[in-house]
């Protein structure tokens, strides 16, 4: 350490005495300043550069597998939702995820795209319905798999309880076994006279045998003749439509899956050809010309479907949050159909449409 300066008066500088004391001790305080700035120098740059360096650490990118069937032009508005959804959380394609789309054609392609996510290491898998959900589950038991519009995942296993979900998957349902019989009321209260109907269903699509029997239990309470349509690829379509005139239907309700949710347009026409009226639960198929449908706004789900997924990329484990129940559902009526049928629709039921399309 340098010595201290002597206290009181300083002396002339033409002292020797005093001028070794002042030309020793400053340049020793001038070295001692230096050196202390030199090393809080050094140490603010260390603290510069580790800043700097974990600020330039890239993000871990986060890969979304997106299971489907169908076309992909058919699914455009839910991945748009789905899009938003993320984005609004603060997630964005090219920024901070990846979605990897893998479009089934057949239901039977399904369990080798849902390995192929797996391979993939995928953060988690988004399948919509239950179609998708079960050769993801089988696929994998520990990916974490969000659903948004499945039918009865309690009713069908995939969840122990809506509550208390267990296992590596959860999302939102869309109640079908209520909205079946709700379809087949509200058709029934549009168009009175219809008193056989065909019953559009899936075989291939878990959901739907519980689902039947749901709509069977309407169908006596309406007094209601239902004539059991299966319909398992779009092949199918053609085959049961030429069918319903020979039992002499008077409509059909389709039990929505994701074929018939994906072929929207190929049911109107057929329908139209054949001069049936139909309801459906999707407003994709009335948008394409069906005559009318009652259920949820599945855009509204996916879009829902988002924080799910966010929520298990930040850490959440899929058990722990609680399967949600659609809230928002819709009846839409195609006034433009059902001219084209020769269809009388009330006035007051017109006035129950969340929307008529004209």
């Amino acid at each position: 350490m340098p010595s201290k300066m002597p206290v009181g008066p300083i002396p002339p500088v033409g002292k020797p005495c005093c001028n070794r004391v002042l030309f020793g001790v400053v340049p020793a305080l001038v070295k001692a300043m230096r050196r202390r700035d030199f090393i809080k120098g050094i140490a603010g740059s260390a603290t510069s550069w580790s800043l700097a360096a974990h600020a330039q650490q890239p993000a871990k990118i986060a890969r979304i597998g997106f299971l489907a069937l169908g076309p992909a032009a058919a699914q455009s508005s839910r991945v748009k939702a789905l899009r938003a959804g993320l984005r609004d959380l603060g997630y964005v394609e090219g920024k901070n995820i990846v979605i990897e789309f893998r479009w089934a054609e057949t239901v039977e392609q399904l369990p080798e795209l849902a390995a192929e996510l797996v391979r993939m290491k995928v953060d988690v898998i988004f399948a919509s319905s239950s179609t998708m959900v079960e050769p993801a589950r089988q696929a994998s038991k520990t990916i974490p798999i969000v659903f948004a519009t499945h039918a009865d995942p309690v009713g069908i296993g995939h969840v122990a309880s809506l509550a208390r979900p267990g296992g590596n998957i959860t999302g939102l349902t869309m109640l079908l076994t209520d909205v079946v019989a709700k379809d087949l009321e509200i058709f029934k209260d549009a168009l009175p006279q219809e008193s056989r109907i065909g019953i559009l269903w899936n075989p291939t699509t878990p959901s739907h045998p519980r689902a039947l029997k749901a709509v069977e239990a309407a169908g006596a309470a309406l007094g209601v003749s239902l004539h059991m349509t299966p319909v398992s690829t779009v092949e199918d379509f053609d085959g049961a439509f030429a069918t319903m005139p020979r039992e002499r239907l008077d409509g059909f309700l389709v039990v929505a899956s994701p074929l018939t949710t994906s072929q929207p347009t190929r049911l109107a026409e057929l329908a139209l050809a054949h001069r049936l009226p139909g309801v459906y639960a999707s407003k994709e198929n009335v948008e394409a010309g069906g005559l009318m449908s009652y259920g949820p706004d599945n855009d509204d789900l996916t879009r829902r479907a988002a924080l799910y997924i966010v929520k298990i990329l930040n850490g959440t484990k899929p058990a722990d949050l609680p399967v949600e129940q659609a809230t928002k559902f819709e009846l839409v009526v195609n006034l433009k159909t059902a001219k084209a049928l020769g269809l009388k629709i009330s006035e007051s039921f017109l006035l129950r449409a969340d929307e008529v399309i004209e």
